[in-house]
């Protein structure tokens, strides 16, 4: 599906843009021009290439979905970004991250916007444009290109705002309650920290070459709206950083509360284990029988033998739980 907006005398018009004679004369009409294609069948991108002197490679790098990026031509600026939003599941710490590219083709008063599927952020820019603000679209390309990436990026905002919250309720977790359930959580939460890494840092690098001055397509006066968005992704960078760190604290605190928590247990088997070790001596020595003869056992045949025996073997138990309990081992 391709649509046509063109910018003229303070106002915004829906343009014909189904052949290629159609999106050359979008092209070349007085003001700016934006095509956004989304779901387009091989013939209408061909048509769309044609019209714009597209690059065969750049198009095929939105289709292949490689990483962010910036490429400069002599008549258009390429920018190859991804949207990011988290996949949903029963439960929040169950979603991905799931990213899709958005391949942004700009000159002086031209911008082409090529997605896969329909795309939140660009038909919010889309929206405000024929609803709201026209204007938008008439200070020139580079700016309506700022204002679709800035869209992207704040984005980030939200996934990051909702992982910080999860890391949060994972350490009060582990505080209270931690189980196997607990770790998994952790290694999802990793994982989606480790997908939004992936999309911001070369995101951040490629924005750059827009924000310093790089493109000659980018006005003097739009390079600080730009700059504005490398500072949002510098941001998104050390936040993504320190939840890495925090989710990573968190699951040596896992660690360590499990480790505690078994040593706990072993103490207790152990203390029990020491207590029955001359209980069990006893029991083995007046299990042998032996009666009869001088160098026997004369208290086989004592009346009081028995309960003899297991007074001394409650004695000695107390005894030695009352010294563990004056070490403090329990």
């Amino acid at each position: 599906m391709i649509r046509t907006l063109v910018y003229t005398d303070g106002t915004v018009e829906p343009h014909d843009s189904e052949d290629l004679e159609s999106l050359r004369e979008a092209r070349v009409a007085r003001g700016t021009t934006w095509i956004r294609a989304s779901n387009v069948t091989d013939a209408e991108l061909d048509r769309l290439s044609t019209a714009f002197d597209l690059h065969a490679l750049e198009t095929e790098d939105v289709r292949s979905n490689v990483g962010p990026k910036v490429e400069l031509f002599p008549d258009h600026a390429f920018v190859l970004i991804k949207t990011a939003r988290l996949r949903g599941g029963e439960t929040t710490f169950e979603e991905e991250i799931r990213d899709q590219p958005v391949g942004l083709f700009f000159g002086h008063d031209w911008i082409v916007t090529l997605t896969g599927e329909e795309t939140p952020a660009v038909g919010s820019v889309w929206d405000r444009i024929t609803r709201e603000e026209p204007r938008l679209l008439g200070r020139n390309a580079d700016f309506t290109a700022y204002r679709v990436l800035d869209a992207i990026v704040d984005e980030y905002f939200s996934i990051l705002d909702e992982i910080g919250h999860d890391i949060e309720a994972v350490e009060d977790r582990i505080i209270d309650d931690p189980d196997t359930e607990t770790l998994e959580i952790l290694n999802s939460l990793r994982r989606e920290l480790l997908s939004i890494r992936r999309i911001v840092w070369p995101t951040r690098d490629a924005v750059s070459v827009l924000a310093r001055g790089d493109a000659d397509h980018v006005a003097a006066s739009t390079e600080k709206y730009y700059r504005d968005v490398y500072d949002h992704l510098v941001q998104h960078v050390e936040l993504v950083e320190t939840y890495r760190d925090l989710a990573s604290g968190a699951r040596d605190i896992y660690l360590n509360t499990l480790s505690q928590s078994t040593n706990e247990v072993m103490k207790r088997l152990t203390v029990v284990a020491t207590i029955i070790l001359p209980l069990t001596f006893v029991v083995g020595v007046y299990g042998m029988n032996f009666g009869g003869g001088p160098y026997n056992m004369p208290e086989l045949g004592w009346r009081f033998g028995y309960p003899a025996v297991l007074v001394g073997m409650a004695v000695t138990a107390a005894a030695m739980l009352q010294y563990f309990r004056s070490e403090g081992w329990l």
